[in-house]
């Protein structure tokens, strides 16, 4: 037992050098961030060697001592591993602070508040101040919404009912948070038919803000005008022949839409409530969520005007590769099927005197056929 404890006394003393060797001042972390970074790490590492003190327990005395410089070898690459998280917050922010200008600029010209060079601001002569068409255009209209079209992973979200609500978008913007960790999507949106907010935000709590962790999400809640919501389908149904009430049941259900991003998947409170099955379709929704709001922080903020324009699709060939990879994967899997299909005819000839008719099940999807639009009575 004693020898247990001197084991867990040295783990703690080779890791509160960390803490010594991370430097005073820095313009990144504050002592408060420097001090939890430090035992992070240690509750990391502690834990680990809780889970595995049995295993310790049964080694010689020599293969200890190795076990004992191995740790000298960890605590030293914690040590650079500490200072590599506190220099890439020192770059991030860094670099933050040259994009923020070039956003500004971005925005002003999306919305038309200033103009790009060789662009004159005066009207032309031949133009109708009556006649709309002739009005000129300010901006780029539907700029973040192109973009967001154009992304593989969100314009499986973006609906076709959603585009009239996402013209109005003026901007995207997204920061850090330190308590807890995590960092937060803001959307900014001029004055619209559909809902009141003039910023809807998503905010993502992180476990572990190094890795894609995810503790829980919190989305705005939309103030929807009547009859705008555009996350929600209203089905009319006729009442029964006979019934004293002759008007048509009004019934509402959830439909697909973007803005379905601002209710994420909540979890509840009470982990052992939760089945197996639940748990882990709760958990592909979670991941899910962070994939679509890591996009949009990755992705389509720092390269809105390449997704616009649709450069930032033929810049990735990795993903393409990948894409085309996947394909040929599909196509062999669909020609293995078809061969076990064509095996099972001809035994079923072989077998049966008279072809088998199967009838076709209500429900089933033809192949290529999309499923139908979720359109607002």
């Amino acid at each position: 037992m004693n020898g247990d404890n001197q084991k867990f006394d040295k783990i703690e003393m080779n890791l509160s050098d960390l803490a010594a060797a991370l430097p005073s001042q820095s313009p990144a972390l504050s002592a408060e961030d420097r001090n939890g970074l430090v035992n992070a790490l240690q509750s990391k590492i502690m834990s680990l060697s809780g889970k595995h003190s049995d295993v310790l327990g049964s080694l010689s005395a020599n293969v200890l001592k190795r076990v004992e410089s191995l740790r000298d070898i960890q605590a030293k690459h914690d040590e650079h591993e500490a200072k590599f998280f506190e220099e890439r917050a020192a770059l991030e922010a860094k670099y933050q602070k040259l994009y923020e200008p070039l956003y500004a600029q971005r925005y002003d010209i999306v919305n038309g508040v200033t103009e790009a060079e060789g662009i004159s601001n005066e009207e032309p002569e031949n133009a109708d101040a009556k006649d709309p068409v002739a009005e000129v255009e300010k901006g780029v209209p539907e700029f973040w919404l192109t973009a967001m079209k154009t992304n593989d992973v969100l314009c499986e979200e973006v609906q076709e009912r959603d585009h009239a609500a996402l013209a109005y978008l003026k901007d995207i913007k997204w920061h850090r948070i330190d308590n807890p960790k995590g960092f937060v999507l803001e959307f900014y949106f001029d004055t619209n038919p559909f809902f009141k907010n003039s910023v809807l935000s998503k905010t993502y709590h992180m476990i572990d803000d190094d890795e894609p962790i995810l503790e829980k999400a919190i989305g705005t809640a939309i103030e929807w005008y009547p009859g705008k919501i555009l996350t929600e389908k209203i089905l009319k149904k006729k009442p029964k022949k006979g019934s004293k009430n002759p008007k048509p049941i009004m019934k509402t259900e959830k439909c697909d839409s973007f803005f379905n991003f601002f209710s994420p998947p909540e979890i509840p409170d009470d982990d052992d409530e939760i089945d197996e099955e639940i748990a882990e379709e709760l958990q592909n929704q979670m991941e899910q969520d962070y994939d679509i709001g890591s996009t949009i922080r990755d992705k389509i903020i720092p390269h809105a005007v390449s997704w616009f324009t649709g450069d930032a699709v033929q810049a990735d060939p990795f993903e393409l590769e990948e894409d085309l990879e996947e394909e040929e994967d599909d196509d062999e899997d669909d020609d293995d099927e078809e061969d076990e299909d064509d095996m099972d005819e001809d035994e079923e000839d072989e077998d049966a005197p008279k072809p088998i008719k199967r009838k076709n099940l209500k429900g089933d999807a033809k192949s290529g056929e999309r499923p139908p639009e979720c359109n607002q009575q």
